[in-house]
């Protein structure tokens, strides 16, 4: 069952989201070489909680235990902050953070480059974006979610990248995971029809290899099979009578996204 968000809803869900937007947007003078994942998880824990007065919503998910997944390099989502996990001049990062304040929960994600990244690691990222760009603007009243999907897949293949299948992005509201399933590929014309009043995630795994993946013995970290670098961003989207809202929308990105017809 689709729970559709009205007006008064979308109000709460917006501060929600924005104090999403903020946290990921301060960890950019956070990611530096020599810093652990685990002790960024612990300070975005502390803004969440002290700075916002808001929940870190991933701890006790299925049992997690941290205020964010840290994924590095061939990560390709799901990774375990960890204290010996510690960054390194090159590495592409990924950090997802979801956070419930209003009664909503908000569910974002970005790529950090950890001081002098390679042209190959900064195109992957670069392209994976526009994949999440690309798909929300599908994202209109009337339309369907084949059509999100088909053109994330279209535009990651056409750059010569993987699309990872085996995860996609979700409804979300007072619920961390909620109805419909959002795929990254598909076909146009497919699937659900978008309707006023859905919010969900779109999160494209882009691999600078193959698709294949593979989970480590944790029981949460993904990685690529051949061990080729992985990208991933994430926005909370609502869909309304003027179509796509991104209730996670950073300061950083609005420039960005004047080119887009969202």
């Amino acid at each position: 069952m689709i729970l559709l968000k009205s007006e008064s809803d979308l109000i709460q869900f917006r501060k929600t989201g924005k104090i999403a937007a903020e946290i990921l947007t301060r960890l950019i003078d956070t990611v530096r070489p020599g810093i652990s994942t685990y002790e960024i998880a612990k300070e975005v824990e502390q803004w969440i909680r002290g700075d916002y007065d808001a929940i870190p919503s991933s701890i006790g998910q299925y049992g997690f235990k941290f205020a964010l997944n840290s994924s590095i390099n061939e990560v390709v989502c799901h990774g375990v902050p960890s204290p010996n996990e510690i960054l390194k001049e090159g590495d592409i990062l990924n950090l997802d953070v979801t956070v419930k304040k209003y009664g909503f929960i908000a569910d974002t994600s970005r790529m950090y480059f950890v001081g002098n990244c390679n042209e190959e690691a900064i195109r992957l990222c670069k392209v994976t974006q526009e994949c999440l760009y690309r798909g929300i603007e599908q994202a209109f009243e009337g339309k369907r979610l084949g059509d999100i999907g088909f053109q994330i897949h279209r535009h990651a293949i056409k750059n010569g990248y993987s699309i990872v299948k085996e995860f996609c992005g979700h409804g979300i509201g007072k619920n961390m995971h909620e109805e419909p399933q959002v795929l990254h590929y598909g076909k146009k014309n497919k699937g659900l029809k978008i309707e006023k009043g859905m919010t969900f995630t779109i999160e494209p795994m882009v691999n600078l290899g193959g698709a294949a993946i593979e989970e480590l013995a944790d029981g949460w970290t993904i990685l690529t099979k051949d061990r080729k670098l992985s990208a991933q961003y994430e926005h909370t989207i609502a869909i309304t009578e003027k179509g796509p809202e991104i209730l996670t929308l950073r300061e950083e990105e609005k420039d960005l996204i004047k080119s887009y017809s969202f």
